[in-house]
């Protein structure tokens, strides 16, 4: 009977198009075997036989004589069995999901070694050192990773070893040492994990696969994914590959290469190489790598043969790549390659690059950066004479590897779970390690920076910074991190500890004590002024990937903006108009008084005079905006706020009524007020008297502002402007109160074309923010010529719960637990609140075909949420000035299409 699902591939059966199945590790390699490069044999297991095992909590049934088989073949091409006693087969197991995941199970390489095996390998390679050299790692590698001891344990035994030999360096044990580290390694398992270390071949494969399967669920992998957004499902393969060895002797060694700087962009030779070692000893930092370049002087053929396949591979996969090598005797062996993880720099002056080598064109070059990206590079960096003046001053203290670009300042601490602590409690910290692992994930998402005195470019620091666009500067190596006393010590005896103030530069590697200034970014400066420096090749990157996306997207962009600044700023930024002009802000500081006279007023007399002093200073805000933005729309949305917020807070006019009334005062002002609050007080403001319920229960107030606005823009006509007003009536639950305030709309446009001789065309509309008014937008689309979807609103009324009060309350726990992935907050949740966007948009347009429709929340800013209103076919987005470059992106891609995965 024909098996129904395939779970294991050879290494020559798959492609770089198989992802999904065979993880990245294993598409990759199996392109790598097809491109006839140096690959040593060995076959995936699939993501498929991952999820199965995870839902099952055993292994599928077929999956054992699968293994057999591939097992059997690849012993049949080697000529050796796995863990024969006199010349064995050795594996490495690894895992390898579809995204380069940090937190997933380390590898574990020499699978087939025992207490027989070793001996054989020793007899064949003629190198006993090396053979119990590889014996000790094995068991290291599958106590720690598969068998869960902590690693402390053998790196303390092996420290043991080293002291008690009077070195430092792991290649100064011999032959005798490292057998009786064997021992001791052997003693820590039974102590540890309270078995023996296994002695069959194939039980330790077996357990190392079913170890790489539960490591999916792995604290830090789930923490990984849920940072980057992976989802849960997809599962990992894992890829079983026969061992190349690097630690036989000097003329051995293992690397890590890139085809081009991923910190910088720039072409070269970039990478770390190792002699006579193995594995995780390059990106673990337990030893001091020397520059790729170097490899040509210590093994010339070896080094060439390795710029060739470079090539061949960047040209094939027409992207930077991350390469991983190992060298055996002379022989030159590819064990992986990918996509490489870049800095956000480096990721648009690649972009160009290929565009300009012809490998890729510009919508590719568009899809290859990331609005998450352009954020970064707009992130401010030090001051050039503040650095100066600090390097003068000694406050230069080290110089590292520029590991990940960018500026960051912050309190040192030493380990993850005080990074996350102060993290949480607002503080900005910067993680100092000798080197990071896996471990460390956690502290490292919370901290601003990483420093570490080990490793390079191509360390875990490194590369995981680089990935989460955190500033890092990697191999410091002047300074000693005493991570138990809490301590570095640097040059010129300078010391600092836990709780002192560093700068870290990631684009010189420089470290500084104490606060460094940060000025804008060139790119922020290029987005202020328009100007692109020929000579800064970022700037003319930002600017050609820009006006790529700029002239493909459909969407506009508009920026939420309450003062002529705000709107001068955001043009500067190429908004298209404004999506959100907030009236609340302009009735703050002086102007608060008159908002508590309107509130007091007893009769419409009263009423009259406050709102006519408002008038000609909300006139004054407008035209400013209107001259500012003119030629383009701008939404002014009308008074939104809880009427609390213009009112004394009620405990502390209670007290102020009360001493007054004690000490025989007249204080009617205040006793006045203290009725209206009492009258007006409300459990819960946020869902009582405001928005349109505003404008229908206080006579005159809606129709001040739309007089204010109609007015000014009939200045700007008279003075020669393109006023493009759109009056937005906010909280909207039914037709009806829309159609009430926009009655009293027109009417006030009728006075001012009368009283002006000025024609005048404005749109009135409303904000979504509502279910109800999702649900009923045909009904409202009747009355209402635009839609602005209010996404910070709609999510608390759709969720039920109040943004200000939940972020401290319980979502943290919610983001630990998995309950939210992201906040929905910083990011659309599309299943529900979406949803409610999507039905809008259909139900307002089958009543009024042309019905314009935008989003105004801070969601218009987000990438993935960009996405989304792509697809539901928006007109614009609208978010913050800053955020404006970065929506711009996002549109353009959303419109061009993201990469394929």
């Amino acid at each position: 009977m024909a098996r129904q699902t395939k779970y294991v591939y050879d290494f020559a059966e798959g492609s770089k198009d198989m992802k999904d199945l065979l993880g990245g590790k294993g598409a990759n390699l199996a392109e790598m075997t097809n491109l006839k490069l140096p690959v040593p044999p060995g076959f995936t297991i699939t993501t498929d036989a991952c999820r199965a095992y995870l839902k099952s909590g055993h292994s599928p049934d077929d999956l054992a004589e699968e293994v057999t088989e591939h097992l059997t073949a690849l012993e049949h091409a080697m000529g050796k069995k796995l863990g024969q006693s006199d010349d064995p087969l050795l594996v490495s197991v690894r895992s390898g999901a579809k995204f380069s995941m940090p937190g997933m199970m380390d590898t574990v390489l020499n699978i087939g070694l025992n207490d027989q095996s070793v001996r054989g390998l020793a007899s064949q390679s003629g190198n006993e050192r090396f053979a119990f050299d590889s014996y000790r790692r094995l068991i290291q590698m599958f106590g720690d990773t598969v068998l869960g001891i902590d690693g402390e344990h053998f790196a303390d035994a092996l420290d043991e070893a080293k002291r008690a030999k009077g070195t430092d360096l792991d290649l100064d044990l011999d032959a005798d040492d490292l057998r009786k580290l064997v021992e001791t390694f052997k003693d820590v398992v039974v102590t540890h994990a309270g078995r023996p270390f296994p002695q069959d071949p194939r039980e330790q494969m077996d357990l190392a696969v079913r170890a790489v399967f539960e490591s999916w669920n792995t604290h830090r992998a789930v923490l990984y994914r849920r940072q980057e957004r992976i989802p849960a499902d997809l599962g990992t393969a894992v890829n079983i590959c026969s061992m190349v060895f690097g630690n036989l002797d000097m003329d051995s060694g293992t690397g890590v290469a890139f085809t081009r700087d991923p910190a910088s962009g720039e072409q070269g030779v970039y990478g770390d190489y190792l002699q006579n070692a193995q594995g995780e000893d390059v990106v673990a930092g337990i030893r001091n790598t020397v520059p790729l370049a170097d490899l040509e002087k210590i093994d010339k053929s070896a080094y060439d043969e390795l710029m060739s396949v470079m090539q061949t591979l960047e040209e094939h996969y027409r992207d930077l790549c991350d390469i991983e090598f190992t060298i055996e005797r002379g022989k030159l062996w590819m064990l992986q390659t990918r996509v490489g993880k870049r800095t956000a720099g480096a990721a648009f002056r690649i972009a160009v690059q290929l565009v300009d080598q012809g490998l890729i064109d510009m919508d590719e070059a568009v899809r290859r950066v990331t609005g998450a990206q352009l954020a970064q590079l707009m992130f401010p960096r030090f001051d050039a004479a503040a650095v100066k003046k600090a390097d003068s001053e000694h406050k230069l203290i080290a110089k590292g590897m520029n590991a990940s670009p960018g500026a960051a300042v912050g309190s040192v601490v030493f380990d993850s779970e005080t990074a996350v602590r102060k993290a949480r409690d607002g503080e900005t910290v910067i993680l100092v390690r000798r080197e990071t692992n896996p471990d460390d994930l956690n502290g490292m998402i919370a901290a601003a920076g990483i420093l570490t005195s080990r490793g390079g470019k191509t360390s875990h620091a490194a590369v995981v910074a680089r990935g989460m666009g955190k500033t890092c500067v990697c191999g410091a190596e002047e300074l000693k991190v005493d991570t138990k006393a809490r301590k570095v010590t640097g040059p010129r005896g300078v010391e600092f500890g836990e709780g002192d103030v560093i700068s870290i530069d990631g684009t010189s590697g420089e470290v500084f004590l104490g606060e460094v200034p940060v000025v804008d970014s060139p790119v922020v400066q290029y987005f202020e002024d328009g100007t692109v420096d020929e000579s800064d090749e970022l700037v003319v990157a930002v600017d050609r990937i820009m006006g790529h996306a700029d002239g493909a997207r459909r969407m506009s962009v508009r920026a939420n903006a309450d003062t002529p600044d705000d709107a001068a700023r955001a043009r500067r930024f190429g908004a298209q108009g404004i999506g959100l002009c907030r009236t609340e802000h302009m009735f703050l500081g002086d102007r608060r008084t008159l908002v508590e006279r309107l509130i007091l007023a007893d009769t419409d007399d009263e009423r009259e005079k406050q709102l006519a002093e408002l008038l000609p200073l909300q006139r004054e805000d407008f035209r400013g905006i209107l001259e500012a933005m003119d030629g383009l729309p701008v939404t002014i949305r009308l008074l939104d706020p809880p009427l609390h917020e213009f009112l004394p807070d009620i405990t502390e006019l209670s007290v102020r009524v009360a001493v007054a009334e004690e000490r025989g005062e007249e204080r009617e002002g205040d006793l006045r007020m203290l009725q209206a609050v009492h009258r007006l007080h409300e459990q819960n403001p946020m869902l009582g008297l405001r928005g349109v319920r505003l404008g229908v229960v206080i006579p005159g107030l809606f129709e001040m502002q739309s007089r204010a606005i109609l007015e000014a823009a009939a200045q700007r006509i008279k003075d020669g402007g393109v006023p493009r007003v759109e009056i937005m009536v906010p909280l909207v639950a039914n037709v009806q109160e829309f159609e009430t305030i926009k009655a009293a709309i027109i009417q006030v446009a009728r006075e001012v074309r009368s009283e002006t001789g000025v024609h005048l065309e404005f749109l009135v509309g409303t904000m979504i923010e509502l279910p109800r008014a999702a649900m009923t937008a045909d009904q409202i689309a009747e009355a209402a010529e635009f839609f602005s979807f209010g996404t910070n609103d709609l999510t608390q009324t759709t969720w039920g719960f109040s943004r200000d009060d939940v972020e401290a309350a319980f979502f943290s726990a919610y983001l630990e637990k998995g309950i939210f992935g992201i906040s929905p907050f910083e990011s659309l949740d599309v299943d529900g609140v979406g949803e409610l966007v999507r039905i809008a948009a259909e139900k307002g347009r089958s009543r009024r075909p042309g019905l314009k429709l935008g989003v105004c929340g801070e969601h218009g800013g987000d990438p993935d949420s960009v996405h989304f209103f792509e697809r539901v076919g928006l007109d614009y987005v609208s978010c913050s000035p800053f955020r404006v470059p970065v929506a711009r992106l996002e549109s353009g891609r959303s419109t061009i299409g993201t990469p394929a995965d």
